[in-house]
């Protein structure tokens, strides 16, 4: 089956990718060889590695030639989504080079709790609940504007959000529904909450209209091979900026911002391989 192909690349690259971040290493160096590695493995990435580190939580992709290295003491989420045939995986593991073996334990049981009571006919605010109430219990606390998500064939986000606490959507899971659950926590001292900062040179197209420019009507051309998955700035290897420019100014694409917690407080995810 396709979806558990597209899965079983996403572990086996996401082990991969794990054992290739330590200190002094090049951020760009581990995107491209896990990237690199997904194609090897007959499949293309669902949206660019996300390597994440300390109060980011998300949306931070290497810069060409990004020169950021990992560092002692460093919280690294490693998030890897691969398309195999349009079916999707999607996961993530946090990465300790530091000493944070709480906080990631209280992830962990949130995740295991969130797991066991995904099936059919469970409400979406239980699951919601379960990993609320497993964080906030060690003195921890759940990043509630972030959430996991149902997927779709070439589509990432596919309308169901799967939420970090409990929000009292009675709505039920379903049979044969495809779900990330990300069980989002930070530190007592966060506020539980992220904001979106500097942009993060990854994109995503969200229409289509003709466009005069020719470098800019090339750059689209490739741009449509994504099928509306998210695509990195880095994986062009040509000047892009001003083509990217104009389709963000003609609504064509948008760029994705990093999502930082608002106290600056670190942050860990761990998704299961969906």
């Amino acid at each position: 089956m396709s979806w558990e192909k597209a899965g079983k690349i996403t572990a086996e690259v996401l082990a991969y990718g794990q054992e290739l971040i330590k200190p002094g290493i090049l951020l760009l160096d581990v995107a491209t060889k896990i990237e690199d590695k997904i194609k090897e493995k007959g499949g293309f990435p669902a949206f660019p590695v996300n390597i994440s580190i300390n109060e980011i939580a998300a949306h931070y992709t290497p810069y060409p030639k990004d020169e950021l290295q990992f560092k002692k003491g460093d919280l690294i989420k490693l998030d890897i989504g691969v398309s195999f045939k349009g079916f999707l995986g999607d996961s993530a593991i946090t990465i300790d080079l530091g000493n944070n073996k709480d906080l990631i334990k209280v992830s962990e049981e949130a995740l295991k709790a969130a797991i066991e009571l995904a099936k059919p006919n469970t409400k979406i605010c239980e699951i919601g609940k379960v990993i609320e109430t497993t964080i906030t219990s060690m003195g921890f606390k759940p990043i509630i504007n972030l959430s996991g998500h149902s997927m779709d064939i070439n589509n990432l986000h596919a309308g169901l959000n799967i939420p970090n606490y409990e929000n009292n959507n009675q709505q039920k899971l379903t049979e044969g529904q495809i779900i990330a659950i990300e069980p989002f926590a930070t530190t007592k001292e966060g506020s539980g909450l992220i904001q979106e900062e500097k942009e993060s040179s990854i994109y995503m197209q969200i229409t289509s209209k003709n466009i005069r420019d020719f470098n800019t009507k090339k750059l689209l051309t490739e741009i449509n091979k994504f099928n509306r998955l998210p695509f990195a700035k880095r994986w062009f290897n040509y000047p892009v900026n001003r083509s990217l420019n104009i389709l963000k100014r003609e609504g064509i694409i948008m760029e994705y911002g990093h999502l930082v917690e608002k106290n600056k407080s670190i942050t860990i995810c761990l998704l299961p391989i969906s």
